[in-house]
């Protein structure tokens, strides 16, 4: 007698979230193993096949250092806060460049990702953070760098150290803000690549990177500091080199303003990701 056995199959269907529960901050903690593996990754690859290699993560922020130097301290003349202008330069670039790394790790993370988003799933948002993290690797061993440099000038910092963390995180969350509402636009035009780039030049002059924050006129300066990373920068010299503070309050006022930009980026990135893969 035979028997006949009738095996349920089970279909998974692995689709895009929708609205707003597609922010499932469990899923992201959930797959942390891979959010490691990508930010080991980026290091590792970043600098592969380069005849310097890791010494790039030195060599970068020393020649922008140098250049701004040369242009705006000696030939220009732009005052310093007092503090030689190699040191003042430099401790402003730290944190730029961060910022710069996280609006280039949302702006492009479709682009550079489109291969290992084409063959598994798993949440789109680690991408962008795991370059983001990655940078934090560099940004740790140019801050050795800015060290030796303190010492060096005899430059003592204070207590205000303590907030660079916090510091970071404001720039940070500003620069991939503007990165995720770039991702998909990016990724179907890829000129617009170029336009993020230009972006971020023009917000360097309008963040007192090169110059000091005494320079814009005073009628202007409270609306100049809406921008978070004026207060982001002029804090790193605050605490590391005695430069005046920022003013707080319109830190925090200019970091509420990004707030709901950063919301909105979160919302258009994951309703983008739908459908990327087809373009990227």
């Amino acid at each position: 007698m035979s028997t006949t056995r009738v095996l349920a199959e089970r279909e998974i269907i692995v689709e895009p979230p929708h609205g707003w529960s597609a922010l499932d901050l469990q899923e992201l903690w959930d797959f942390r193993d891979l959010l490691y593996f990508l930010v080991w990754r980026d290091i590792k690859g970043r600098y592969q096949q380069m005849a310097l290699g890791p010494l790039w993560i030195l060599i970068q922020p020393l020649m922008s250092m140098v250049l701004y130097t040369l242009i705006f301290g000696v030939i220009a003349g732009l005052p310093s806060d007092g503090q030689p202008y190699a040191v003042f330069a430099y401790a402003a670039l730290l944190p730029w460049g961060f910022f710069s790394e996280a609006v280039a790790s949302g702006a492009n993370c479709f682009v550079e990702n489109r291969q290992l988003m084409a063959k598994v799933y798993f949440p789109r948002l680690l991408m962008p953070l795991a370059r983001m993290l990655s940078s934090l690797v560099d940004l740790g061993i140019s801050f050795l760098i800015l060290i030796v440099m303190l010492i060096g000038f005899g430059i003592r910092p204070n207590w205000g150290v303590l907030l660079l963390p916090l510091l970071l995180v404001i720039g940070g969350m500003t620069g991939l803000a503007v990165g995720l509402w770039f991702s998909g636009i990016v990724a179907r035009f890829r000129d617009f690549g170029q336009v993020a780039g230009y972006l971020v030049r023009t917000w360097m002059y309008l963040t007192p990177v090169v110059y000091s924050l005494t320079q814009v006129p005073a009628q202007w300066r409270q609306v100049y500091q809406l921008n978070p990373m004026a207060g982001v920068v002029q804090g790193f010299r605050w605490a590391l080199l005695g430069a005046p503070a920022p003013d707080w309050g319109m830190l925090t006022l200019g970091s509420l303003l990004m707030v709901p930009v950063f919301i909105g980026g979160l919302y258009y990135f994951r309703r983008t990701e739908r459908s990327i893969v087809d373009v990227a």
